[in-house]
Formats: structure tokens, C-alpha cells, sequence
């Protein structure tokens, strides 16, 4: 093809004139350039029976003045340039059910219409499923739909509680694993120590080495004062451990009390079926055909129509749908239809006056239940699809479909997930696992204190029958406990001596110390502050 037919098609294309050129007899034609021109010859003035379903904003029909219907939406701004381009009238046919597929007559659906050939073509954007391609032929896709899961949206992000957030499950696995065996693992080490190397260091019983690494997690210190190299070392390996977990920790906490991401529940079509959430869709549609077909991949949804957890259903208007998600269930439909119900909902609480921070009441998972290419129906045996895609393959790659499907919907996107709120409060969720901890805590103490309460009873009716060499070990172990588990700090009073009365108080340089006199003429300043007065020890 020469350069000026590349032009003189081009043009053609823009302005949607005739198949081939004004005197085909003159110029080379293809077998297929030939068929389209006697189908414009032959379609021209024709009366069309055309089926459409209510689909909004795709499409819809109204009654006009002298009762006839009339079809509006995106798919009748194409009949309209399909009319005008192959010069045909045509009349409106409505499914009885308003069903995709269905029913028990032709009637009630529009893939029955045309599989009946009671109708010439299907002005509706249908999915090209598998199950419908094996009854009716398809137009050149119009666009690929996305079936979207909206449903309300909920109080408090699905991440979790605030104090949890900062790491994930695994993490926190780990971490409790690592404080409940490194104890035993100093005991050990320390234990083997002890028999290979004679000296005065002995091994720290599991007692103490717990509750070491477990100070240290909490950023407590210890009474233990180990001597040997290879002890330090697993006691500043552990410090260095804490210390950069608690950065950590520290630093994704308040990184997620002030810039948390908003989350749901429902993200994917399987935490449908896993959290056993309640959803709906129309009945007699693409999601019906979908999941009730044991060939496809949703097939496991199917269960939960068997035990109610699902319904589909048919309603006068997309806005009756708004009820059912109000009471907790899931809505499934065209995301093209989820964006309008939510706009106008959004817009109907602007005008009533209903605070911007609770106008967007519904959101929409973030990824899509399923997606499907979408064209026009005919039976199987027509020739409008060959005369009718030679334009509508225009019409779609001009964009022009992708304009007048979004026509009325804003730029920007909806009630996103996430509503970019500049505070963020601190809420009762937030702090529920300082509850949580302070109850198991509790409840832990008081199971200690019964068997301590028990064991303690037990051992001294043992000892109390004369068992002597029980006693023993009981005395040993008690040494040992008391060597390595007396961390209560020592009597104030022992700090000073056994001559309280040697002392008196005075306030020097606005600070208040004891003085004590130690009978050679020098006195001796100890201030009162505990914490000072332990480096006189």
C-alpha cells in the first residue's frame, strides 16, 4: 500500500465513510472489502431488534413520552454511531428477569434472546465467559471489566493492635523464642565452664539466667556480677541485642501511630472464603455463571452458597445494595457501577451536610474479585458482527468507550483506602494489648502463687517428718538461690553500720546528709538519697 492510500484510509477511518472507496468497481477489493459492502447495502434502512438489560451506567432504559423505551448508557452512545454510519432503525427489547443468563424461557435472559435468535443484537457490555461463547459470538472487545468487593468501611485499620504492629508474626515468634532459650543456654554454658575450668566462678542456675535475659528485655538491670570473659560476653551480647530491637521496635511504633496504612480484612476473592465474610451479587450475572461453573477457578466460592454464607439477588436500583453492605455483607458487582453508587453517595452526604471525615462510609478491596473482557451480543449465525466490528474497532482503539464509560465520575479516585487524615489519635484498640498484658499478668502471678503455695506446703510436711538429708538440699539450694537470686537491695540502715546514734542530719550546699563521727576527731558525709548512698557501701 502507497503512502496515499495509507492517507486516504486514515481519513476514511476518522470520518467513518463507506468500506471500501466511492466507485469499487474501479479499484482492487478483498473478498472480505466486497462481503462488508453488500451488508451496508443490505442493512440499510433495516429495523433491528435490539435487547439491552438495566446495567447502570453501562446501560439502562427509560419510557419516553409516548411509552415507548428508550436505551441510554455508554452502550447506546455506540448504537447511536453505529446508526448513524450504517443508516438502520431499531426497537428495544427488555429480559423479562433482567438476568445475563437464566430463567426458565428465553425470555427472561439476554443470552437466551439471542441463543433463540429472537433478537438481532445485544446492546450490552457482556463478559466474554466461556459458558456464553458457547451460545452466542461476540463483537471486537469493547474493554476489559473489573468486578470489584465493596463493602463498609470499618473503624480501625485490620493491622492490628498498635502495640503488635511494628513487627510481624514471625518476628514476634522469633523474639519470644530467643528470650524463653537464651536463659538456658547461659545456664549451660556457664554450667560447662564451671567443669572445665576450676575457679571460683560458679554456674548461674536457670532461675537467675532467666530472669536476667528477662530484666534486660525490659531494660532493667541485674545483680548478677559475672567475672569470666565468656559470661560477659553472653551478658553485652544479649544488651546489644536488646538495645537494637528496642530501636527498632521504638522507631516503627511511632512510625506506624503517625503514618499507619489504612487496611482491610477483605483483600483478595479467598479471604472471602477464608473469613467466611457474607457477600452479594445480581442474580442471574457474569459472578453467578462464574462461580456456580466447576470449570473456573472461583468454583470454591461456591460453597458458601450452600451454607447462606452468599446470595444473589435482584434489586430495582443499585442504591437498594447500600442496605445489604450496611449490614456487614460484601457487594461484588462492575467496578464501573461500585464507583458510581459511592460517588453518589459521597455526593448526596455533601448536600445534606454530613461531615467530610464521614462521608465516605464505603470502600473497595484493593484488588479485584475477577476480570473479563466485555462486548456486544449476536447469535451465532449473524453477519452483523462482521459488518458492525469493522467500526466498533475504531470506536475502541480512539479511546473513545474508555471517555464516555468515565465521563461522569471525578478525576481523582473515590474514597480511597486510605483518607490521608494529617492526626492520628490513639484509640482503645490501640492500647488493648496493654490490657491484654496486664491481665495475663495477673493471672500468671496468682497460678505462681498457688503452686508456690503448694509446693512450699509439700516440701514442709517433708521435712517435718525427719527427713534430715532432704533438709540438706534444701539448706544447699536455698544458699545458692540466696547467692545468686537475692537481688532486693540491702538494708539502708546497713549502709551506716550498727551506730545509728553516731549520726545526725544536716542540709550541706542545699543537699541533706548524715554526718557520722568515727571517734578519731574525722567525720564522715553520706547523703540520704538511696541511690547515692550505695557507692558508700
Amino acid at each position: 500500500m502507497t503512502g496515499i492510500d495509507l492517507i486516504i484510509s486514515t481519513i476514511c477511518n476518522a470520518t467513518f465513510c463507506e468500506v471500501i472507496y466511492d466507485n469499487p468497481r474501479e479499484l482492487p477489493q478483498t473478498k472480505t472489502q466486497s462481503d462488508l459492502y453488500y451488508l451496508t447495502k443490505e442493512i440499510n434502512g433495516k429495523h433491528l431488534k435490539i435487547a439491552t438489560y438495566d446495567n447502570y451506567p453501562i446501560s439502562w432504559v427509560e419510557k419516553g413520552e409516548n411509552g415507548t423505551i428508550i436505551g441510554r448508557g455508554t452502550a447506546f452512545r455506540i448504537v447511536e454511531i453505529l446508526q448513524k454510519r450504517f443508516n438502520f432503525t431499531y426497537e428495544l427489547v427488555v429480559p423479562e428477569t433482567n438476568y445475563e443468563l437464566g430463567g426458565t424461557k428465553p425470555e427472561d435472559s439476554l443470552i437466551g434472546l439471542l441463543n433463540a435468535s429472537k433478537v438481532d443484537m445485544v446492546a450490552a457490555f457482556l463478559p466474554k465467559l466461556t459458558k456464553y461463547q458457547k451460545m452466542v459470538s461476540f463483537s471486537h472487545t469493547l474493554d476489559e471489566g473489573l468486578w470489584r468487593m465493596m463493602l463498609k468501611r470499618p473503624k480501625e485499620s485490620a493491622a492490628g493492635s498498635g502495640l503488635l504492629a511494628p513487627f510481624d508474626s514471625l518476628v514476634w515468634y522469633l523474639i519470644l523464642a530467643v528470650v524463653l532459650f537464651y536463659g538456658p543456654c547461659i545456664t549451660l554454658l556457664t554450667r560447662m565452664r564451671s567443669k572445665i575450668i576450676r575457679d571460683e566462678e560458679q554456674d548461674l542456675p536457670m532461675s537467675p539466667s532467666f530472669w536476667f535475659v528477662y530484666s534486660a528485655f525490659i531494660k532493667q538491670g541485674t545483680s548478677l556480677a559475672p567475672e569470666a570473659n565468656s559470661t560477659r560476653i553472653l551478658f553485652a551480647t544479649w544488651w546489644i541485642f536488646i538495645i537494637f530491637l528496642s530501636a527498632f521496635y521504638t522507631a516503627n511504633l511511632t512510625a506506624f501511630l503517625t503514618l499507619s496504612k489504612f487496611t482491610l480484612e477483605i483483600e483478595n476473592t479467598i479471604d472471602l472464603y477464608k473469613k467466611n465474610y457474607r457477600w452479594v451479587a445480581p442474580k442471574g450475572g457474569s459472578v453467578e455463571c462464574t462461580v456456580t461453573d466447576p470449570n473456573d477457578e472461583l468454583y470454591y466460592l461456591n460453597k458458601m452458597l450452600l451454607n447462606g454464607r452468599a446470595e444473589f439477588r435482584n434489586v430495582k436500583a443499585d442504591i437498594d445494595y447500600l442496605t445489604i453492605v450496611q449490614g456487614g455483607a460484601v457487594l461484588v458487582k462492575e467496578q464501573i457501577a461500585i464507583d458510581h453508587l459511592m460517588y453518589n453517595d459521597y455526593l448526596s452526604k455533601s448536600r445534606d451536610g454530613v461531615e467530610e471525615a464521614n462521608r465516605c462510609t464505603y470502600v473497595v478491596a484493593p484488588n479485584p474479585f475477577m476480570k473479563q473482557q466485555r462486548a456486544f451480543g449476536y447469535p451465532s449465525d449473524s453477519k452483523l458482527k462482521l459488518l458492525f466490528d469493522s467500526t466498533v474497532v475504531y470506536i475502541q482503539q480512539s479511546g473513545i468507550i474508555k471517555f464516555l464509560v468515565n465521563q461522569d465520575l471525578p478525576s481523582t479516585k473515590i474514597c480511597p483506602l486510605d483518607l490521608q487524615s494529617k492526626d492520628r489519635q490513639l484509640q482503645n484498640s490501640d492500647l488493648m494489648m496493654t490490657y491484654m498484658i496486664i491481665v495475663a499478668g495477673v493471672c500468671a502471678a496468682i497460678a505462681v502463687f498457688i503452686a508456690e503455695l503448694v509446693t512450699k506446703r509439700y516440701v514442709y510436711l517433708k521435712i517435718r517428718k525427719g527427713d534430715k538429708s532432704k533438709r540438706n538440699k534444701l539448706r544447699i539450694s536455698s544458699d545458692i538461690s540466696q547467692r545468686f537470686n537475692d537481688t532486693r537491695p540491702p538494708p539502708y540502715d546497713s549502709l551506716f553500720g550498727n551506730e545509728p546514734e553516731n549520726s545526725i542530719k544536716k542540709i550541706i550546699n542545699g543537699r541533706e546528709y548524715y554526718v557520722f563521727n568515727k571517734g578519731n576527731g574525722v567525720s564522715k558525709l553520706v547523703p540520704v538519697r538511696a541511690p547515692s548512698a550505695l557507692l558508700y557501701r
